[in-house]
């Protein structure tokens, strides 16, 4: 057994099962040492720096054994953020640095999707690229510079109004009260429904594409379901590991969804191979899995290939299981409706939802005082900068709000 370098704080063995554990490590910037890549182990262990060893722990567990979990420290805020995500950790810099109490409640790790991405190269500022993590990171540490309160492996499972301030409910029961809230808990991604692919989750399967499985890869052949930024990030990352990187693509061309320069860099490389109007039909294998069954959209032929990995970038479903029992409006999809949106029937608006006789705030919901950015609001622009952009604007309209009551 390899020992782990000086900056290890865990050593994580486990397989299959260590997933969630290792892909949570690295969003949260935890130094750990990972010791199997592969296998049908279903029971985790941790080892910690300090001797301590869990053996199938929960995220939490591992949380509160690093010292990241704790419960609030106020009885209350002037301003709560759900998520932690790049509009999230925007809103808890710009409000925190502005004085306003904040506290920012995370159910994983900071970062939201974008954690995810291996480099992102359109962002101002960088013109080398950063990866997702390490801008999730810096963002992080920012916000608590300025004060804000980051509450991680944390969840809101039920908010409403009450004496002028929003009560909501954290998943270990913990009350959360704050004067005004921001919404910006997001997307998950969307499922493929394939028979028997649920049970090869993590196992060779993964939806989004974790930095952290890059290694895992060496010398395979792996395969991207996806035409956005996403897939062609994630294509570039494993091509300096993998023996082949494959991108299927529903669409005639990459070109329509992904951006320019991730297409002339694929393009370029020799390892990744792009096959359009193609989607997979099925998968197989034992523990781990060893095949793909791709469809061609337009013959209707299908191929069964080898395959180590499938990662499924495929767009994304909003986190607002809790609007409709806090009767917050969504649009068909979920997505939370805002501003004027709210009085548009064309996407399930009603104006009658809205109760005050000021007209909401552009990134208000139907519920006076809640707010919402990034991706989980209706008509946002699905980028980095575009979710930084709304996080920083929801504070000056939060501001607005509480000097209105």
């Amino acid at each position: 057994m390899t020992a782990p370098p000086p900056e290890a704080r865990i050593v994580v063995t486990g397989g299959v099962a260590a997933y969630d554990i290792r892909d949570f490590l690295t969003r949260a910037a935890v130094p750990f040492l990972y010791l199997d890549d592969e296998g049908p182990a279903e029971v985790a262990v941790c080892t910690f720096d300090d001797g301590r060893c869990l053996t199938s722990p929960s995220i939490q567990d591992v949380g509160r054994a690093l010292g990241l979990v704790a419960p609030p420290s106020r009885p209350s805020y002037d301003f709560a953020v759900i998520g932690a995500g790049p509009a999230g950790l925007a809103a808890a810099v710009y409000a925190s640095c502005e004085g306003l109490s904040t506290v920012v409640v995370e159910e994983w790790a900071p970062g939201g999707q974008a954690g995810t991405s291996w480099r992102i190269e359109n962002y101002l500022g960088f013109p080398e690229g950063i990866s997702g993590a390490e801008l999730a990171a810096r963002a992080r540490h920012q916000a608590q510079k300025f004060g804000a309160e980051i509450l991680m492996l944390q969840s809101l499972v039920e908010g409403h109004p009450e004496d002028g301030q929003f009560v909501g409910t954290l998943a270990d029961g913990t009350t959360l009260r704050a004067r005004a809230v921001l919404m910006a808990t997001g997307v998950d991604w969307r499922r493929l429904e394939l028979e028997g692919i649920d049970r090869l989750l993590h196992a060779g399967v993964y939806y989004g594409a974790a930095a952290s499985e890059a290694p895992g890869v060496a010398g395979k052949d792996v395969f991207i379901v996806g035409a956005g930024n996403s897939a062609g990030q994630a294509a570039l990352n494993f091509a300096e590991h993998a023996r082949s990187v494959t991108i299927l693509c529903r669409g005639e061309a990459l070109s329509e969804t992904m951006a320019t320069y991730l297409c002339v860099r694929l393009e370029e490389s020799p390892v990744i191979h792009v096959r359009v109007c193609t989607e997979v039909s099925g998968v197989g294998g034992d523990h781990w899995l060893r095949t793909i069954t791709i469809r061609d959209n337009t013959t209707a032929a299908e191929e069964t290939v080898p395959a180590h990995a499938l990662f499924i970038c495929i767009g994304g479903v909003p986190r607002t299981g809790w609007a409709e029992q806090d009767g917050v409006l969504t649009d068909q999809s979920g997505y939370l409706l805002t501003g004027r949106d709210l009085f548009d029937p064309e996407h399930n608006g009603d104006r009658k939802a809205w109760r005050l006789p000021r007209d909401p705030y552009p990134l208000e919901t139907s519920q006076p005082g809640l707010f919402a950015a990034g991706d989980v609001r209706f008509g946002s622009t699905k980028r980095v900068a575009a979710a930084v952009g709304e996080g920083a604007q929801a504070v000056p309209l939060v501001h607005r709000f509480l000097g209105g009551r």
